[in-house]
């Protein structure tokens, strides 16, 4: 990256507390004042995925990098055009969480984001698939897919912050009834399970804050990356009212009723499927109905993350370090 390469930004109007004008204003103030030349565009949510791709393939043929500005359901979006063309992608937090760019360091002040890209290098990181869809932070099936849903309308309702959405997360949990089957297929080896979620980790910092970060050694790209799955046995009431206390405290992992594991490649099959859409999956935030099998695994093709210089820190599940 040089200081003329192009920068094509996306900016989701919808995403975090200021509005779109807000999120350009902060964003022209910095390019006007360094010089940097820029494209900025904002975007509703229907025209997001067409706007991305778009600026995707502008980069790629410029040379240029595209920069997605929103919550962690943006930078989704944006990473699979950018990936898919295989060129760099910046970031510019204004969710609610930011766990991928708080896990690459990347600050969640606009100004201060913009100006760390403006020195920023590509570097390779991991990112994951469920089919054909990417993904950054996680992915999941049963219990989490309606939490997130729930979570969008407490949001309409009663505005976007953190205590908003554990207050819908509550709620979704102490009603948690449906139970899936599933069959996993782990490396050749077949079991079937029961469980209310299965949820696949992608990004230590989140596993870490809910405490079922595993204990695998962080590994460089190239040396064979993992993922993290976490399974939710069927419990009551109380069980899940205990369960919830574990995870506002960080240590989900030590309850009884949660199951984890580590894979590269698994292939799940729920044993019924309902209706002819399949099943409902959440990945960083959004959710969208997919055909079974679902085939979650590490992707072998890493994402080019515009980041601090890769002195770095190899930040483990995302392994932010590129490979030597």
């Amino acid at each position: 990256m040089r200081a003329e390469t192009p920068l094509v930004f996306i900016i989701n109007g919808a995403s975090g507390s200021a509005d779109g004008e807000a999120k350009r204003s902060a964003i022209e103030a910095v390019l006007n004042e360094t010089g940097r030349r820029a494209e900025l565009r904002l975007c509703a949510a229907d025209t997001l995925t067409s706007s991305a791709r778009a600026a995707a393939a502008q980069a790629r043929e410029q040379g240029g990098a595209v920069v997605a500005v929103g919550g962690d359901g943006t930078l989704n979006t944006v990473a699979q055009a950018a990936h898919t063309e295989g060129c760099a992608m910046g970031v510019v937090p204004q969710g609610t969480f930011n766990y991928f760019a708080r896990t690459h360091g990347i600050p969640a002040e606009a100004d201060a984001a913009v100006r760390l890209l403006l020195t920023a290098q590509p570097v390779p990181v991991q990112v994951a698939a469920v089919n054909d869809r990417l993904f950054l932070v996680n992915a999941s099936l049963g219990l989490y897919p309606d939490l997130l849903q729930d979570r969008e309308t407490y949001k309409a309702r009663f505005g976007r912050n953190r205590f908003v959405a554990f207050g819908a997360g509550c709620a979704t949990l102490l009603r948690a009834q449906r139970r899936l089957r599933l069959s996993i297929d782990h490396g050749g080896r077949k079991r079937e399970v029961k469980t209310l979620t299965l949820f696949i980790g992608n990004n230590r910092l989140q596993l870490a804050q809910l405490g079922v970060d595993t204990a695998a050694q962080p590994r460089a790209i190239g040396e064979g990356g993992h993922l993290t799955a976490v399974m939710l046995r069927p419990i009551g009431t109380l069980g899940m009212l205990r369960l919830m206390l574990r995870g506002a405290v960080g240590s989900l992992g030590e309850a009884d009723s949660i199951e984890r594991f580590e894979f590269d490649r698994i292939r799940v099959k729920p044993t019924r499927v309902q209706g002819g859409r399949g099943v409902k999956v959440a990945f960083d935030g959004e959710v969208a109905w997919m055909q079974p099998p679902l085939e979650f695994k590490v992707h072998e093709r890493p994402l080019l993350l515009l980041k601090a210089a890769p002195s770095a820190v190899v930040n483990g599940i995302d392994r932010g370090a590129a490979s030597e």
